[in-house]
Parts: C-alpha cells; structure tokens; sequence
C-alpha cells in the first residue's frame, strides 16, 4: 500500500510540474526558471495586471508536502489595471494568499510559513455610506508592501497595507504587521513590534 501511495505521489508531482505551468502562462503570469509546484494554485489577474514567479521558487497548496499543512491553495491575486505581484528567486511560499491593489513585491530566498495573508488594500472603503457596495477605487486605500531578501515569515501572520519589511527580518507566528519593520531584527505580536537584533553570526 506504502509503494501504491508513493507511486501516486510521484505521479502528481510530475503531473503538476507540468500541468501548473502550462495554466498559469496561458493566463499571463512570467515564470522563471526551476519552479516548484506542490498542488494546482489559484491565480488570478486583473486587466492589464502583472505576476512574476522568480527562479527556483515552490509554491506548495497540498498539505502533504508541508509540515505544518496549509488551509488552502496558494492564492495569487492582482486586483486592479496596473498592479503587480513579484517573487523574488528562491523564495517558497505555502498556501499564502497574496493579493495586490497596487504592488506587492517579496524578495530572493524569502520563507513564508503556511497560511500568511500579504495585502496592498483594504479590499472596501472606511466610510460608512455605501460601503458594502463601493467599488470606487479612490475610497478603498492601498499602498505597496515590499518585503526584502531572505525574510522568514511564521504561519498565520497578516502584513497590511504600506509595509516594508527589511532583509533578513524574522516575524513570529500569527503576527499582524501594519508598520514597517527595520532590517536584521525579529519581530512579533499583534501589532507586531521589534523583540531583538538577529546576531550575524551564530557562535
């Protein structure tokens, strides 16, 4: 049975090698090289919206293939004319959901633990008349989130709007981000705040 099951497995792996690709370019998405695909993502763009995935990157939506398991696929959204969504080489992503008003940006070798929500927007406006059906893009605030190289993000946290998270930021499980987080430090909580400088070097 053991033999059966890995068999099968290996037989998925290659089918979405092969199949994850052929779907996300025929939808516009620019792929580099040596991607990794754990389970069919769930992609879409907006008119005249842009998704780069860098070399080398895995985005894993199967929760057999990941420790912790994912509660959904990996989501890729860009949600108006204009805006983007660009993983850096060699980051890996499981079941993240990425959406992008304006730009979201992640950098090289980038680590998101499983289930972390990343958004340029506040999806509906503030104001309270007519707010559930308000499509004005001018009443719905975004700004661009940019999270530099090598940024190892814990499961279940939320970076908001206008963030830049610097280089090698560590973030604690379940954090919220809202404001920007300087490089080379570890940071938690909700709202996430800095708990100490990460040592350069490990003795």
């Amino acid at each position: 049975m053991q033999l059966i099951l890995k068999i099968w497995l290996k037989m998925l792996m290659v089918w979405w090698q092969l199949s994850v690709p052929i779907r996300l370019r025929s939808i516009g998405v620019k792929l580099g090289e040596n991607l990794r695909f754990y389970g069919m993502p769930t992609v879409t763009l907006a008119e005249k919206s842009r998704i780069y995935i860098g070399d080398r990157v895995t985005l894993c939506s199967d929760s057999r293939f990941t420790a912790l398991g994912v509660n959904h696929p990996v989501i890729l959204r860009t949600l108006r004319p204009g805006s983007e969504i660009s993983i850096g080489a060699d980051t890996g992503i499981s079941g993240g959901s990425i959406c992008a008003a304006v730009r979201v940006r992640l950098g090289r070798e980038c680590l998101l633990g499983a289930n972390v929500i990343i958004a340029d927007t506040d999806f509906h406006a503030i104001k309270l008349d007519g707010r559930r059906f308000n499509n004005n893009h001018q009443d719905i605030a975004a700004s661009p989130v940019s999270v530099e190289d090598n940024v190892f993000i814990g499961t279940g946290t939320v970076i908001l709007k206008g963030v830049t998270v610097g280089e090698g930021v560590v973030i604690g499980a379940n954090s919220v981000v809202s404001k920007s987080l300087p490089a080379g430090f570890m940071a938690a909580g909700s709202p996430a705040k800095v708990i100490k400088k990460i040592p350069s070097e490990i003795v």
